[in-house]
């Protein structure tokens, strides 16, 4: 079995001991580096290419927000997996945005990151279970076009190519996976986008969790 390669980023030493601890009990989990600081994950990101970046929002000097694109293009293979304090919806949409695949609370730690870190790591988009509810309830205006009409008015290309972006993968692999160029890509993108109306990777995220497309294989 390969093992996944985790790169911890917390300014919380003890916390960050603890990470450590549980998931280096687990066969498929390996922690290749600790950092303290968002400065010193990012030169981290560089030398250990890590397959999974496991990151704390609120740090000294630049906070994980800021430093998601940074680490993005350090480790441009490695999924962002969000774990904080800060149970508040605007963070989550802040950090889909941003690039993560995944969001989870401290608190919910001992019983949903290890969940959370296999599914990131299989390409799928992990919300804590209790902000999925309120995420969606804002999901469409009043009045607006219930999302599945809008989905089956896409062409299943387009719907492969959405899955995909939803899941967190890059134009360049959708490319490949489907063995399209990548302006191909972008033009079923955006077209798709615009016919559901989303503007954003967080409102595609949102609509795809509506519609249970993240926890399914894509086509």
């Amino acid at each position: 079995m390969a093992e996944t390669r985790v790169l911890l980023v917390d300014d919380h030493a003890v916390l960050r001991a603890g990470l450590r601890r549980l998931l280096e009990d687990q066969p498929d989990l390996a922690v290749v580096g600790e950092a303290g600081t968002a400065a010193e994950a990012i030169d981290l990101a560089v030398s250990l290419k890590p397959d999974l970046i496991l990151l704390d929002l609120g740090m000294p000097g630049l906070g994980g927000l800021a430093a998601m694109p940074r680490l993005r293009q350090a480790a441009p293979e490695a999924r962002l997996l969000v774990l904080t304090m800060h149970d508040d919806e605007g963070y989550v949409r802040e950090a889909l945005h941003s690039g993560a695949a995944g969001y989870v609370l401290k608190k919910a730690a001992d019983h949903e990151l290890l969940a959370a870190i296999r599914a990131v790591v299989r390409g799928e988009v992990y919300i804590y279970s209790a902000l999925t509810r309120s995420l969606l309830e804002d999901l469409l205006p009043s009045g607006a076009e219930a999302p599945q009409d809008a989905w089956e008015r896409l062409s299943n290309r387009e719907q492969e190519v959405l899955r995909l972006v939803a899941l967190g993968h890059t134009g360049a692999e959708i490319a490949t996976r489907l063995s399209l160029s990548p302006k191909t890509v972008e033009t079923y993108r955006a077209r798709a986008m615009e016919k559901l109306g989303l503007s954003s990777r967080a409102a595609l995220v949102r609509f795809a969790l509506s519609r249970g497309l993240l926890n399914e294989p894509p086509s």
